[in-house]
């Protein structure tokens, strides 16, 4: 859905970095990217980001690869180093969509996910249920059912991007 956005608000969109860790929890999340990807005839550059000093050597390779935005893909570096990965997306001028709404508090441009509020009341309910005896094992897995998307207009001004009203 992120990449499907960014082709949204970018419809000349052809190269997208893709900045996360190689580690095995996001492997799938790059399956579905590749596959999505696919559809929208988009390539993709990784670039990984294992340590804070990463992340400005990532827009580097970026801006040499001619990418038209950015997907960030969650990752515990990455969005307790939010700040400045948001100010150097938006000093690269490249359109960069996340995954929680907090990168969009800290200045990102956008970010389309599950409604965190929403999986932390879920959560409390199921708290709840153990607390008055239910057995973790008994009780059923959940999926989110609510989803968020989030743009920063201000953002989308100060690099130059207009956002489609639909």
């Amino acid at each position: 859905k992120r990449l499907e956005l960014l082709k949204e608000i970018i419809p000349k969109l052809s190269r997208v970095a893709v900045f996360g860790t190689s580690t095995g929890s996001t492997l799938q999340q790059h399956r579905e990217i590749e596959l999505a990807a696919g559809t929208f005839k988009v390539k993709l550059q990784y670039l990984d980001v294992l340590d804070p000093k990463d992340i400005e050597t990532a827009f580097r390779e970026a801006s040499k690869g001619s990418t038209d935005a950015v997907l960030v893909v969650p990752s515990s570096i990455l969005i307790s180093h939010r700040k400045s990965l948001v100010e150097l997306a938006v000093k690269s001028r490249l359109p960069a969509i996340y995954s929680t709404s907090q990168y969009v508090v800290a200045g990102g441009l956008m970010s389309y996910g599950v409604n965190t509020a929403e999986v932390d009341r879920r959560a409390a309910t199921y708290v709840d249920k153990i607390l008055k005896g239910a057995k973790p094992a008994d009780l059923p897995v959940e999926q989110p059912t609510k989803f968020e998307l989030v743009i920063n207009l201000k953002t989308a001004k100060q690099i130059g991007l207009i956002i489609p009203p639909n």
